[in-house]
């Protein structure tokens, strides 16, 4: 499955009212760092940012991590697993 097949699932469930897991590798752009790999236990998705409030917006995903209570953001091209499958790295070349 790649990050977009795996998105795509992440909001059938979310419609459907269910949560998911997924991981990813954290990174900051403001301080170009990185804190590592997030273990997202259950999450739903929320609305997406506009790139009028966010130019990155179609480079993110928003949801809610229903174990810290909290809004989210991440990076969608580092998504690295949806429950508990790794994903397909398909980045810089054709499938």
């Amino acid at each position: 499955m790649t990050v977009y097949e795996a998105i795509a699932e992440m909001r059938r469930l979310t419609d459907r009212r269910e949560s998911f897991s997924f991981s990813y590798m954290s990174y900051s752009m403001e301080r170009k760092k990185s804190e590592g790999i997030v273990t997202v236990p259950r999450a739903i998705l929320r609305a997406q940012m506009t790139k009028e409030t966010n130019k990155f917006a179609d480079y993110l995903l928003n949801y809610f991590d229903l174990n810290l209570m909290e809004n989210r953001v991440c990076w969608q091209p580092l998504i690295m697993t949806f429950n508990n499958e790794p994903l397909e790295l398909t980045y810089g070349r054709e499938k």
